[in-house]
């Protein structure tokens, strides 16, 4: 922006600023609404109370989605985070024919719409015995959390020094002893923010969990069935403790990238 005009560096920061506020303004219209007192959705709230969310904590149903929810999404981040990271040192430290290729089948799930991974996982897991069962859905979930997770341990891997290893291999540590004592200790901050990305995208999937749940609900399945029934109040307050929880999880991630340094890393 060097040599530019003032009014064009101000027209530059307005347009942002405007943007900002225009995707802000679901989130200043809903957190209200989650604290209204009153009986539908009504803006602005009449009055301040926490119905909506002791609707949310008093329903067994909720809570149960809510308990199926965070154990599959602690169970996929997991499987991605585990996946992800021999994958991603395969691809950094590999040398084989066909890499760009595999890297490229690895980033498939982001790029295909999810709505195909879903039907397709809906006809595989039909054929196997696994529609409408946890374990197929776990799997489902690993498929679509991998991708992200071998982005980011692959800037991480890359940046780590490979001479270290090669000092412990050489020292006569064999590669499993070398790769516990050495190789994760360094990448622990990493693997972390990886993780709770991964399991960020687990939690607040819908498309793919509709097609293989079966009678499995999750939080975001549940609120989905419930908009297309009724537009039930008790949605404003699961989506305010969901705003939250992405923001506590972006600051997570935030931190723990400064510290392993991955965003100098992408930035160069």
């Amino acid at each position: 922006m060097m040599g530019e005009p003032g009014w064009v560096r101000r027209l530059v920061a307005a347009s942002g600023a405007a943007v900002l506020v225009f995707l802000c303004l679901p989130i200043l219209i809903v957190v209200p609404m989650s604290f209204s007192s009153a009986s539908s959705l009504e803006f602005p709230p009449p009055g301040f109370s926490l119905r909506w969310y002791e609707a949310f904590f008093g329903d067994p149903r909720w809570l149960e989605a809510a308990g199926t929810s965070l154990a599959l999404a602690a169970l996929a981040s997991s499987f991605a985070l585990v996946l992800g990271t021999i994958a991603a040192y395969g691809l950094v430290r590999g040398r084989f024919k066909g890499r760009p290729l595999v890297e490229l089948n690895f980033m498939a799930p982001l790029i295909l719409p999810q709505i195909i991974t879903g039907v397709a996982l809906y006809i595989f897991f039909a054929r196997i015995g696994l529609l409408g069962s946890f374990t197929g859905l776990v799997i489902g979930h690993t498929v679509l959390a991998v991708p992200y997770t071998v982005l980011v341990m692959t800037v991480a891997i890359r940046a780590f020094d490979r001479d270290i290893e090669r000092a412990a291999l050489s020292l006569g540590a064999a590669w499993p002893v070398m790769a516990w004592r050495v190789l994760v200790p360094n990448l622990m901050p990493s693997a972390a923010a990886a993780w709770i990305f991964a399991f960020i995208i687990s939690f607040d999937e819908v498309i793919v969990t509709i097609f293989l749940a079966g009678a499995h609900e999750t939080i975001p399945k549940r609120m989905f069935n419930e908009l297309v029934l009724q537009v039930n109040p008790t949605i404003t307050a699961i989506a305010t403790l969901l705003i939250g929880i992405s923001v506590v999880t972006v600051l997570a991630v935030t931190t723990l990238a400064r510290r392993a340094g991955l965003l100098a890393k992408i930035a160069d």
